[in-house]
């Protein structure tokens, strides 16, 4: 597995696309990932230290999920199928033990960094992506 950062968000107003772009920690490849505007307010937001007066899904999520004694131990983007990509949340619960839920990459991102937790990326879709065989 490949550890990433978020190294942009991309809102694009006049095409109606967000981008979120990752890179891997210690190298050069960056992995572009669409994502809906929602997610992308939301990571930006977030990130901006803009605090709403309610909490937003994903701080609901996080609260729901600190509520019941668990913390989000990683993300892993797992999977690359007909140009989606999938992840998987791994949250640590009360007991030790991990629990995997499947979650859409830019709503485990979203939960990453509120959780400082780590994101990484199978290597395959760092191969994938370089031999042109998705997206």
């Amino acid at each position: 597995m490949v550890k990433v950062e978020l190294s942009r968000i991309i809102i694009d107003e006049k095409k109606h696309e967000q981008v979120i772009v990752l890179k891997e920690h210690q190298g050069l490849r960056l992995l572009p990932i669409v994502v809906g505007l929602s997610e992308a307010v939301a990571i930006r937001t977030f990130l901006s230290a803009i605090n709403p007066p309610r909490p937003l899904t994903h701080d609901l999520v996080k609260n729901i999920v600190q509520a019941m004694g668990a913390t989000l131990k990683e993300v892993i983007i797992d999977k690359l199928v007909e140009n989606t990509f999938h992840a998987k949340l791994h949250l640590r619960i009360c007991d030790g033990s991990t629990v995997t839920v499947d979650a859409r990459p830019s709503d485990s991102i979203a939960l990453a960094v509120r959780f400082n937790a780590p994101i990484f990326v199978v290597e395959e879709i760092f191969e994938r992506l370089a031999q042109g065989n998705e997206l």
